[in-house]
């Protein structure tokens, strides 16, 4: 993979190449950002030019990501079909990862899922990974340079794993760089933290996502430049919009459904409505949770009638007209913080009927103290 199938980014990819040329390259460096900013896109990138010798065998083996010391780390799943007492490693779906880096390195945590076959689970990176990485990194350089491991969503380890990789960051196995692709780093360990030389990645301009949506996707100028700014500097989600994605619009109408309901206080309803959020697996209930926080944003600045601010779809401001006016600086940030504490209970195994049922109860007391 090289730069040129980065989307944007280029102050970026100057700062990584610039550590290269002023030979002040870290031995574990954390890329940090938005979802869609090209993060992964940026760190492999990065690990195939270190790994580029020049030589015509090394392209190749970059070219299709087949370096024997390019190393990845990636959240995984448990099947059925393992051991009780088995704890998963990335080599275990390493066909899969393989399959959609490939594709494209611009992918969500629900498309790595979907290509585990593991949507109602959630994916971590375990104790065994770590010992994993530890056997790998242990060997020489089979061609004689760095070793390049890249971690993928390092927040998502268990707390064993971590330690274990704490270890191994504090003394690095010779020639070796860890690249750490990370959206919540808030979520690592502290020692890991100072431990690694962060670089933050910037939302993609969306002049580039615009020409990029031109050139990759064929798509007229108007079209692009309305997508571009719908994204607001995420690529994956001007995929999205591009795709008219059915997802999206369940998530709409199962706000529109909670907010209609709630405000009509039909307690059986939400009831029923709790429960076919509760059917969702975890990683789209997530998902909806983290919409719903979009959506009551953009309603709240709906209402200061100033269309620059607003980034929704046409059906999303058709139901903000009626509705905008019931999201107000009273309430948006108990809602905001309501949603926020879902997020975490689903991510800590809650029950999801209990979780969504009380949200729903507690949208009918924010919306009536309006």
């Amino acid at each position: 993979m090289t730069w040129s199938e980065v989307i944007g980014q280029e102050e970026a990819k100057e700062r990584l190449m610039q550590m290269v040329s002023e030979d002040r390259l870290p031995h574990a460096m954390m890329l940090c950002g938005p979802v869609g900013s090209g993060k992964l896109a940026l760190a492999i990138a990065f690990g195939c030019q270190l790994l580029d010798d020049g030589k015509p065998s090394s392209k190749a083996m970059l070219q299709k990501l087949e370096h024997p010391d390019l190393h990845f780390t990636y959240p995984t799943i448990k099947l059925s079909s393992m051991k009780s007492d088995y704890k998963p490693v990335s080599d275990d779906f390493a066909k899969e990862w393989h399959e959609l880096v490939m594709q494209s390195p611009y992918f969500t945590m629900e498309e790595w899922m979907e290509a585990m076959g593991g949507e109602n689970q959630q994916a971590i990176i375990t104790a065994g990974e770590s010992d994993s990485l530890v056997r790998k990194l242990s060997l020489k350089s089979s061609q004689g340079g760095y070793k390049v491991s890249i971690i993928w969503l390092p927040e998502r380890m268990n707390i064993e794993c971590a330690n274990k990789l704490l270890k191994l960051i504090e003394e690095p196995p010779q020639q070796t760089v860890f690249i750490m692709v990370s959206e919540e780093p808030e979520k690592l360990l502290e020692t890991i933290r100072s431990r690694v030389q962060r670089i933050d990645i910037r939302k993609t301009d969306n002049d580039a996502i615009r020409q990029a949506l031109i050139e990759q996707r064929g798509i007229d100028e108007d079209a692009a430049r309305r997508i571009s700014r719908l994204a607001n500097g995420n690529w994956l989600a001007a995929i999205e919009e591009l795709q008219a994605d059915s997802e999206k619009g369940l998530f709409l109408d199962m706000y529109k459904n909670l907010m209609r309901l709630a405000y009509q206080r039909k307690i059986k309803d939400l009831r029923k409505w709790s429960e076919q959020m509760a059917a969702m697996g975890r990683e789209k209930q997530r998902r909806w949770l983290t919409y719903f926080l979009r959506m009551t944003r953009e309603s709240f600045v709906y209402n200061f009638r100033e269309e620059e601010l607003n980034y929704m779809t046409a059906d999303e401001e058709a139901f903000a007209q009626n509705f905008a006016r019931f999201i107000n600086e009273n309430n948006i940030l108990p809602i905001s913080d309501l949603a926020n504490l879902a997020i975490r209970d689903i991510g800590q195994n809650a029950n999801a009927k209990i979780v969504f049922f009380d949200f729903a109860l507690q949208i009918i007391v924010l919306l009536i103290n309006k």
